[in-house]
């Protein structure tokens, strides 16, 4: 692979901080790590946005989440078409082999993904309706959502959208059969989150109310 570079320096050194660190400090749990497995008691879903920090969030320890990233902390419908699915990949490995306790979506404010879906929806965006536009297609998955949105305000409608990519991908969790199987066997269960980055208020999906409340 001729186009492949070393890492940047500035990586280098931080790498070079870390193992002289925080490793070395942590030797033996590191070493247990890897000769036991890993046993997360959680899966997140989270945004690849580069502010979303779930670890730093919850102060979670090496090992203790299952951590999928993408566009919008998106779940798509269960399409078991044998195409390529990296979401649902990692959710059936959580489920399944690594029998999570806790399985967690975590949305977030000033969404870059939900945005696009956004004005996609509303017609402000005809890059993302290009059947090669790869966030176009995955935006796809929320327009249920911006659907049941639509009629609100302008100024409360993103917000509202960055919800609704919570509720769409729990609703399309229950879709995968090994999912509602243990939720309904009560060996794992599914929970809705948002984080407003720049106040660092984190609400969770309550179903009683039928809205996100303040943790």
């Amino acid at each position: 692979m001729q186009n492949a570079r070393p890492l940047p320096s500035y990586l280098i050194q931080r790498y070079q901080g870390w193992r002289a660190t925080t490793f070395t400090e942590n030797r033996v749990w590191y070493r247990r790590l890897s000769e036991d497995g890993q046993h997360p008691r959680a899966m997140v879903i989270s945004c690849c946005d580069s502010r979303v920090h779930v670890t730093s969030i919850f102060g979670a320890d090496t090992g203790e989440f299952f951590i999928h990233r993408n566009i919008a902390n998106l779940v798509p419908p269960y399409a078991p078409d044998g195409d390529y699915h990296g979401t649902s990949a990692a959710v059936e490995y959580a489920v399944t082999a690594l029998k999570v306790a806790h399985l967690i979506v975590m949305g977030h404010s000033q969404c870059g993904g939900v945005r696009g879906c956004h004005d996609m929806c509303s017609g402000h965006a005809p890059e993302l309706e290009e059947r090669t536009s790869f966030v176009g297609r995955w935006m796809d998955i929320l327009r249920p959502g911006y659907e049941r949105v639509a009629g609100l305000p302008e100024g409360e409608r993103i917000r509202a959208l960055e919800q609704q990519a919570v509720l769409i991908s729990l609703e399309n969790l229950m879709g995968f059969p090994f999912v509602k199987a243990a939720v309904e066997s009560q060996e794992m269960s599914i929970h809705g989150l948002w984080n407003n980055i720049g106040d660092g208020t984190l609400m969770h999906y309550d179903p009683a109310s039928g809205g996100f409340v303040t943790v």
